[in-house]
């Protein structure tokens, strides 16, 4: 898979970030932290959407870890029309800007809301939902790094359960996250029986660009999920982030699936299935879980997790 990258020998099959005409729509001076998965993801999702559009896109950004390390005045990263909005109101924003484009006639012209899943599964959840009640003309992009990195590793609802945050921090009364808390904002997406639902992973580079193509050229209301790994919230070092997420693949904790009018239409197979517990295992979040505190039932609730997600989603482990 990593191999894909390197050149443009490989002809169709490389990616977008392989070629040296990559669009750059998030350029250099960000303040992104080393290994931010986050950074990665949006540099790739919006280089995909800029050139399946022609060029053609307008970016409404939620308050945020990308919005501050992308747009601390009076920097910029962005080479897109690009408006910075509240914590919890950017679908209405970007519904807006579609409306008013529409109203223009400029109709080739596609718009983009992006947030991390505490600006999208907590804050902006009912923003989103009217948006995909009217099925307005948007793709929603949540970069799901799994919890408030950005004013400090606080719990969201697309936490995952057992895991340690500033806010959920295990004692010898307390493991952690609540298993049976959090929601699944891909299947609330598909309830709304809206056109495209995605969800990709920074650890499959082709497969992310290839649904952002796809979904930038669907008409009606669009939402990807992006998995990305954070190496400071999560407890990884910074190399590691391509690594982690391909773990959080193949383990089965991170599902990579689409959806059209509310059904699924395809999913990305696992190949050579791990146990969960290599995983968790390499990240601090996770790191009470183990040692002499262990408690196999603990990890045996991870387990039965990923193996829900394998079946619902028909992963196909092996």
């Amino acid at each position: 898979m990593s191999s894909l990258t390197m050149g443009n020998r490989f002809g169709q099959n490389t990616s977008v970030q392989s070629s040296s005409n990559r669009p750059n729509t998030l350029t250099s001076g960000h303040r992104a932290c080393q290994g931010c998965g986050e950074g990665l993801a949006a540099r790739c999702a919006i280089d995909a959407a800029f050139t399946a559009a022609k060029g053609k896109i307008a970016v409404v950004n939620a308050t945020g870890c990308l919005e501050v390390v992308s747009c601390s005045f009076p920097d910029n990263s962005w080479n897109v029309p690009w408006i910075h909005s509240l914590f919890g109101n950017t679908a209405a924003v970007a519904s807006g800007v579609a409306a008013a484009f529409k109203n223009k006639g400029q109709t080739d012209v596609r718009v983009i809301a992006q947030g991390g899943d505490g600006g999208t599964t907590d804050i902006g959840m009912g923003c989103l939902s009217g948006m995909f009640d009217r099925n307005d003309d948007v793709l929603y992009i949540c970069y799901d790094n799994q919890a408030y990195m950005n004013t400090g590793v606080q719990r969201s609802s697309a936490t995952p359960a057992l895991a340690r945050t500033a806010t959920t921090m295990p004692n010898s009364h307390y493991n952690g996250s609540d298993p049976e808390t959090g929601k699944n904002v891909p299947d609330i997406a598909m309830a709304h029986g809206i056109p495209y639902v995605a969800v990709a992973s920074v650890g499959n580079i082709h497969d992310l660009e290839r649904k952002v193509a796809k979904a930038i050229n669907i008409r009606g209301a669009k939402y990807i999920q992006i998995h990305c790994p954070c190496p400071l919230g999560w407890g990884f070092p910074t190399a590691e982030t391509i690594r982690i997420a391909r773990l959080a693949l193949k383990s089965g904790m991170y599902p990579l699936f689409e959806a059209e009018n509310g059904a699924l239409v395809g999913s990305t197979p696992i190949e050579d299935q791990i146990p969960v517990e290599e995983y968790l295992r390499v990240q601090k979040r996770f790191a009470h879980l183990f040692g002499k505190n262990e408690v196999p039932e603990d990890i045996g609730i991870l387990q039965k997790i990923a193996n829900r997600n394998i079946e619902k989603y028909r992963l196909g482990g092996v």
